[in-house]
Order: structure tokens, then sequence, then C-alpha cells
């Protein structure tokens, strides 16, 4: 046992317990039949003290958008040791995110459900969702940053978050994807791949970039 489990509090093992519960039912049942008071029960302890910890069941979602996120970035950055290609390194990102997405994908429709109002606060785009967001504006960050094939440095603040942005549409085309092994999922990344390294060299010419520089700014006001 770790000295950090060795030393934790009886109320943060609850805490923990709590969530791992919540985490494993999520994939096990879904959005809809994981409930506080079912969480609580497995648990073995009260709905009060489970809402001490987590006071609605949204709020274990965002752990759930959490550690969904850090078992994403620890899939892409070894891989990421090994590319130094950008559009590779942009398609590790996407494919293991797509990946760690996958245990939950016949619950998928529940969690859109109850994300798809913007007054959500497990909307992906919200400020609760944050901390799950900027894991992922990271590792494109990280997959921009050690590329060989650099663009121009006007780019590097903002592209991460657009592709960000291109992650969730991707991913919320997975949702509606039932064809075996998400196979459309996987053709339309690779297409978007295949067309992003016949684009990104052009974005190199200064008379190019301002269309790009525009579309950046578009982006960054629809997240704002």
């Amino acid at each position: 046992m770790s000295s950090s489990v060795g030393t934790a509090t009886k109320s943060e093992r609850t805490r923990a317990l709590i969530r791992d519960i919540a985490l494993r039912s999520f994939r096990e049942r879904g959005y809809d039949q994981t409930t506080i008071r079912l969480i609580a029960s497995e648990a073995g302890v009260s709905v009060g003290t489970t809402n001490y910890h987590f006071a609605s069941k949204n709020d274990l979602v965002q752990e759930l958008y959490l550690d969904v996120q850090q078992q994403h970035r620890a899939a892409a950055l070894p891989l990421l040791e090994a590319s130094d290609d950008l559009v590779e390194r942009l398609g590790i990102v996407f494919r293991t995110g797509l990946a760690q997405l996958e245990p939950y994908h016949r619950f998928a429709p529940e969690f859109l459900s109850a994300a798809v109002s913007p007054r959500s606060s497990i909307n992906p785009l919200s400020s609760d969702s944050s901390e799950s967001r900027e894991i992922v504006v990271g590792l494109f960050r990280e997959a921009i940053a050690g590329a060989a094939d650099k663009l121009p440095a006007e780019f590097d603040e903002d592209l991460p978050s657009a592709l960000m942005l291109g992650h969730l549409l991707l991913a919320l085309f997975w949702v509606y994807d039932t064809s075996d092994g998400r196979e459309r999922t996987r053709r339309l990344l690779d297409r978007g791949l295949r067309l992003l390294k016949l684009s990104l060299p052009l974005v190199r010419l200064r008379v190019l970039r301002k269309p790009l520089r525009e579309l950046l700014d578009l982006i960054a006001e629809v997240q704002a």
C-alpha cells in the first residue's frame, strides 16, 4: 500500500470508494440506471454521506470525465514519443481518445442526452468540464510542440483548442456510429487526417495564413 493511501483520512477513503463505485456503475449500467441511492447502497454509506462528498450524480460524471481523460493521456504520451510527424502525432491523440471512450459506447446516448443542454453541468463545453477538457487541449499542444514539422508560431496557442473541439465532434459522430468496431468513425478520422496532411503545409505560406487565423478566431469565439 502506498504511503498516500496509508495516510488517507476516513473521509478521503469514503470519497474514493464512492467515486470508484460510481465509475464502475457508469461503465456497467450507464447514466440512467446509476443513481445516488444505488451508489450509496453499494458503498455501504448513507445517501447523505454520498451527497456530502458529491452533491449530485453529475458531479460524479465529472469524475468520470477526468478518469477517461487521465487514461487518455496515459495511453497517448508513450505513443507520442515514437513519432515526430505532426499528423501522425495528432492521429495518436484522436485515436487514443476514442479508445478510452469505447467501454461506454452502448450507454453513450444516455450521457449525451444528459449533457446536450447548454445549461447542463456535464456539457463538455461547460465551465465544470474545464479540467478534463484541458487535458485534451494539453495533449494536442504536446503533439504539436514535439513535431519535427513546425507550424508558424502564431497558431501554437489556438490550434490545440480547435483540435479539441474537433475531437468532441468526432466523439459525437462516434456516439451514433453503429458499425462494427466503429469502422465509420475510424474511416472518417483517417480521411480527415489525410486531408490535414495535405493542407497543413499550405499554412506556412504567408498568403494562406489569414483564412486559418480567421477560422481559429471563430472557433475561439464559439468556445468562449
